[in-house]
């Protein structure tokens, strides 16, 4: 069992702005969110843990809504008793390895996150890095005082792995040794300190860590150039009308609020036309054969579930896959004027729904004149066409 550990409990002063550098945003979402996604995918990871500062919970649920992690650990005062802290945590989990990986490092690889896990079956650690191709001066000041030979040398990143019991054993015992202590700035160094053997994995240019505004300009620019892809999904849900009394309240949900039908009709079950359609068309953008949920669980029979239910879990389904809702278009097809009169709040129940704007979605009613089933007010139906951003290298 593998569990990642992903710490974001720094103040990130180098990088400008009223919230810490791991909850700005990086093509429309949070640095954080993009990095917890990745580790996510993942099939070899059998869980996430992240370790976070007290005072960043409310913007550490907001960044990870939907992505269902366990609650965050509290991290301390730098990133070496905050690492501790969170295996500590983790202690009763007792995973056989462990891979611990920087908040602001949102562009590792699949591969690269594989290999480090592969390398622990032959060492009890593996490290991420890339060799160093520029000419090194060591200064003082603003001179230069000599060349310094760069073979062998490497830039070390994360992700880092480890065996669970070695690297917590090591850093319940450089703590011991001086609690006081907190000059490891990764925990290679703190492995190396108590004699542990490191690989170093080769990682990519790519997976560099978001520290200042250059930095995250540097990341607008490669969300840009491919690194995402965009699906589009198609849905369609409709519902049997029957006669009713005023006095059965007949009304009908749409996208999440009641319709009243002026023709004193009733739905015959009891689901929301607008989120059913919704939902298939979200959960086609995930893609698959014959199934309607990524992991293979078929949706409940409609007639038996909440559709409010249903839109959540497609919601936590395309956020784990690290997908981005883009946009929805409703149509409601119908012979009711009434469901124009509630238009504006099925747009922003539906924008509530799905964590995104209201600019987002668009619901749209379109009547049809002496056509079939609808014109005869037996059926109200729904199509919906949902456009989804995702990682190219996503795994479902």
């Amino acid at each position: 069992m593998t569990f990642a550990l992903i710490v974001a409990a720094g103040r990130g002063q180098r990088l400008s702005g009223p919230i810490p550098k791991q909850y700005r945003l990086l093509d429309g979402s949070p640095i954080i969110r993009h990095t917890v996604a990745a580790f996510r995918r993942n099939q070899a990871i059998s869980g996430v843990q992240v370790v976070i500062h007290p005072n960043d919970i409310d913007l550490y649920q907001r960044a990870t809504e939907g992505l269902n992690l366990p609650p965050p650990l509290i991290g301390g005062n730098s990133r070496q008793e905050s690492v501790r802290l969170g295996l500590e945590g983790l202690a009763r989990e007792a995973p056989e390895t462990i891979i611990i990986h920087d908040g602001v490092r949102p562009f590792v690889e699949q591969e690269t996150i594989g290999a480090v896990i592969d390398a622990l079956d032959r060492t009890p650690c593996a490290i991420a890095g890339v060799p160093l191709a520029d000419t090194l001066k060591f200064c003082g000041e603003d001179k230069v005082l000599k060349t310094v030979e760069r073979t062998n040398l490497w830039r070390a990143q994360t992700p880092q792995a480890f065996r669970f019991r070695d690297i917590l054993a090591a850093h319940r015992r450089v703590y011991l040794a001086n609690p006081l202590a907190q000059d490891f700035t990764d925990d290679a160094a703190i492995a190396e300190a108590v004699g542990l053997e490191i690989e170093m994995v080769r990682g990519t240019e790519d997976n560099f860590k978001i520290t200042t505004e250059h930095d995250l300009d540097r990341a607008e620019v490669i969300m840009q150039r491919g690194h995402r892809e965009i699906h589009s999904g198609w849905g369609f849900s409709t519902e049997n009308l029957v006669a009713a009394s005023p006095a059965e309240n007949p009304t009908i949900m749409i996208c999440g609020i009641p319709v009243v039908l002026d023709a004193g009709v009733r739905t015959s079950g009891g689901s929301d036309v607008g989120l059913d359609a919704i939902t298939s068309a979200i959960l086609g953008t995930v893609g698959g054969i014959g199934v309607d949920l990524a992991d293979g669980r078929a949706l409940p029979s409609r007639r038996f579930a909440n559709s409010e239910n249903l839109i959540r879990e497609a919601v936590s389904v395309v956020a784990m896959a690290g997908g981005r809702i883009e946009h929805v278009d409703l149509t409601v097809i119908s012979d009711f004027k009434s469901v124009l009169d509630r238009q504006a709040m099925m747009v922003q129940r539906t924008a509530d729904l799905l964590s995104t704007g209201c600019r987002s979605i668009s619901i749209k009613h379109a009547f049809i004149d002496d056509l079939g089933f609808t014109f005869r007010r037996e059926v109200i139906s729904t199509q919906c066409i949902a456009t989804v951003n995702y990682p190219r290298d996503r795994d479902f």
